[in-house]
C-alpha cells in the first residue's frame, strides 16, 4: 500500500516501434502491473482517476498514447487492428512486463484482445474490457442488428467539416448527467488534440473488426463492464454478446451508466479494476 512515506515512482518515456512510430508511456507506482489502453480518440490521461487510486491501493499502473494521440507520433500509418496490437506488445516487451492486468476500453479492448490472440497471453493473467467496441459493429447480413454503413459515414462527414462541433454535441451523453462541465471539457480538449488522420483511420477500424472467432479462443480470466444507458456501444450489441462468446467472462452492468463509464462511474469501477487485479 502506498503511503505519505514511501517513494511514488514514475518512469515518464517513449517505445519505438518496429515501424519506427514512438509510443508516450506513463509507467507509475509497483506492484502487480496493470496495462491501461485508451479510447479512440483519447491519450493515456483519461485514466488519470483510475490510475492514481490503484497505484495507492499498491499496483504499478501503465497507460501509453497510441500511435497519433496525445504525445506519441503521428505516423500517418498503422492503424489498423494488427500494427495497433503490435504496439501493445511494444510496450509490454520494452518495460518485461509479467502477469499483468491488461484494461481496454472501447476501441482499446478490441487492441487488446488482437494483442493477445496475435501475442500470446505469457505476459497477461487477466483482460478487462470497459465498454468495448467487440464483437462487432457493422450491420452485415450475419449481424443485422450493427450499425448501418450510413452511421459510420456521418461520424467520417464531421470529421473534415467540424469535429469540435461534433464533440460540443456529443460530450454530454457521452459522460451523463453527473459529470461536471469541467470534466467535459478537459475530455474534449485532449479529443481536440488528437491527429484527423489517426481519428478517421480508426474510426474505420473500429467499424470494419470482426472478433467473434477471437473471442471464443480466449480463456484468460475475463471482467467486462458496460453501462446499460451506453448509446456509443449498445450493451446488447457489444458487451453481453461479448460475455456471451468467452469461455471465462464476466459481465457486469452498471445500471445508468453511459459510454464513459471511467467518469461517470469512476469510484465504482476502480473498486472493480482493485478487485479484479487482485485476483478476487
Amino acid at each position: 500500500m502506498l503511503t505519505a512515506a514511501t517513494p511514488f515512482i514514475s518512469r515518464p518515456s517513449h517505445v519505438t516501434t518496429r515501424d519506427g512510430a514512438e509510443l508516450f508511456y506513463r509507467d507509475w507506482g509497483t506492484g502487480r502491473p496493470v496495462v491501461f489502453i485508451a479510447s479512440f480518440s483519447l491519450p493515456s490521461d483519461m485514466w488519470a482517476y483510475q490510475m492514481l487510486p490503484l497505484v495507492r491501493a499498491g499496483f504499478r499502473c501503465i497507460a501509453f498514447d497510441r500511435r497519433g494521440h496525445g504525445r506519441s507520433s503521428d505516423p500517418g500509418r498503422g492503424y489498423d487492428y494488427d500494427t495497433l496490437a503490435d504496439d501493445i506488445a511494444a510496450v509490454m516487451d520494452t518495460l518485461d512486463l509479467e502477469e499483468a492486468t491488461l484494461v481496454g476500453y472501447s476501441m482499446g479492448g478490441a487492441e487488446a484482445v488482437r494483442y493477445l490472440t496475435r501475442h500470446g497471453t505469457a505476459r497477461v493473467a487477466r483482460l478487462a474490457l470497459i465498454a468495448s467496441t467487440l464483437p462487432m459493429l457493422a450491420k452485415t447480413p450475419d449481424n443485422p442488428d450493427g450499425f448501418e454503413p450510413a452511421h459510420v459515414e456521418m461520424f467520417q462527414r464531421d470529421l473534415v467539416t467540424d469535429y469540435p462541433r461534433w464533440l460540443a454535441e456529443n460530450a454530454r451523453p457521452f459522460a451523463g448527467p453527473e459529470v461536471s462541465e469541467a470534466m467535459i471539457e478537459w475530455i474534449r480538449e485532449m479529443a481536440l488534440r488528437t491527429s484527423q488522420f489517426a481519428l478517421s483511420a480508426c474510426y474505420g477500424t473500429i467499424n470494419g473488426g470482426d472478433f467473434r472467432a477471437e473471442l471464443a479462443t480466449l480463456d484468460v480470466p475475463t471482467l467486462i463492464v458496460q453501462g446499460d444507458h451506453d448509446a456509443s456501444n449498445p450493451l446488447e450489441l457489444t458487451s453481453r454478446r461479448t460475455a456471451a462468446l468467452m469461455p471465462d467472462a464476466r459481465l457486469v452492468v452498471y445500471e445508468g451508466a453511459p459510454h464513459g463509464v471511467f467518469l461517470s462511474h469512476a469510484e465504482q469501477l476502480n473498486a472493480d479494476l482493485q478487485r479484479f487485479a487482485s485476483g478476487a
